[in-house]
């Protein structure tokens, strides 16, 4: 119990502060919205701490503590605050001042400005999602097999090029198809989250090999990443972090159109999420859960189906949230199964 309450008493603490303030502050209702957007956040985005878990245990002790502490303020203010600010800015064309005023003043309006750039936001998202999913299915030196008959072959056919080259077609094809009325948007905007995770991880392999010490050293030792190597590795988790974010954003506004309790809720969600990931790293779960990892890699791939499929209709954020679910509950409970048939082996 003690050694849970470290890892998760700041995150308690946070959650109390926030339902207290929203109680006193707004009253009962936005009290009963706040639980709502928090538990959402958090059962939508177990995938994501699962995907954090296993990029965050490459980083030294100080970078993890980033994580939790500036990282969260990033989360918080930057992708659930202003982020969705300069995303109306810069698709509607208002001076920011007035974005401001309208969401603090008009909700409704703020909520429709910002939902007409869902089409850029969902391409965005969906071009890097694409890339981490397909990077990891396609992965040659990928080992540890969790629906075998599909992965085995992925991983035996896979080559540096393919990830990119496979997102980018599927990018164009959807910017081709006549009933998207958005292709330039698509086009730009998948391609930019396309080029996004190739800078980002790119900058972090680079900056790695120039100290000579790569993530995964000889002989399966981990070294911990320092310096720009861990600088860029802690980008790719807020942009990461980011591109699970952005669906949940605008679709809060389903349940609320105060800016406030969507970024009270969102951000006590995301501060459980990132307390779960470190709790994750320290404790070893994934080393002892195989196939979690994979649960929550399919569960992006859902992620990037419903985003890219947005560009043409509505996909009730509940779908990707009960995937997740399903994917990571599964993977979890064979997980479990598989290591105590090693236990008893």
């Amino acid at each position: 119990m003690v050694e849970k309450a470290r890892f998760f008493g700041f995150s308690l603490s946070v959650t109390i502060a926030a339902l207290i303030g929203s109680l006193v502050g707004m009253g009962w209702e936005a009290f009963l919205v706040t639980i709502v957007l928090i538990l959402v956040e958090v059962t939508f985005s177990f995938e994501n701490a699962v995907i954090n878990a296993k990029v965050l245990k490459t980083l030294s002790p100080f970078w993890q503590k980033l994580f939790l502490t500036i990282g969260i303020l990033i989360a918080i203010f930057g992708m659930r605050v202003i982020f969705p600010i300069l995303i109306v800015v810069v698709t509607s064309g208002i001076p920011w001042r007035e974005v401001i005023d309208l969401a603090l003043n008009n909700p409704d309006e703020y909520a429709k400005a910002l939902t007409a750039a869902h089409h850029t936001i969902a391409a965005f998202g969906g071009g890097f999602l694409l890339m981490l999913f397909f990077h990891f299915f396609f992965d040659k030196n990928k080992e540890t097999h969790w629906i075998t008959a599909i992965e085995k072959p992925l991983a035996q056919i896979g080559r540096v090029w393919v990830p990119f080259t496979l997102s980018v077609v599927i990018i164009a094809a959807l910017a081709a198809v006549p009933s998207n009325h958005y292709a330039g948007d698509t086009l730009r905007a998948g391609f930019a989250g396309i080029a996004t995770y190739v800078a980002v991880r790119g900058l972090e392999q680079f900056f790695a090999w120039l100290k000579g010490t790569p993530a995964q050293a000889k002989g399966g030792k981990l070294i911990q990443q320092t310096g720009w190597a861990a600088l860029a590795t802690f980008l790719y988790l807020e942009i990461l972090d980011a591109s699970f974010s952005f669906d949940g954003v605008i679709g809060a506004f389903a349940i609320t159109k105060s800016v406030i309790l969507i970024a009270l809720g969102l951000g006590v969600g995301a501060v459980w999420v990132r307390s779960l990931t470190l709790y994750m790293v320290r404790k070893g779960t994934l080393d002892k859960y195989l196939y979690l990892e994979h649960g929550a890699h399919y569960t992006v791939g859902v992620l990037a189906a419903t985003l890219l499929l947005g560009l043409f209709m509505h996909v009730p954020e509940v779908v990707a949230g009960l995937a997740g679910v399903t994917f990571v509950g599964t993977a979890f409970w064979q997980s479990r199964r598989h290591h105590k048939a090693q236990l008893e082996a």
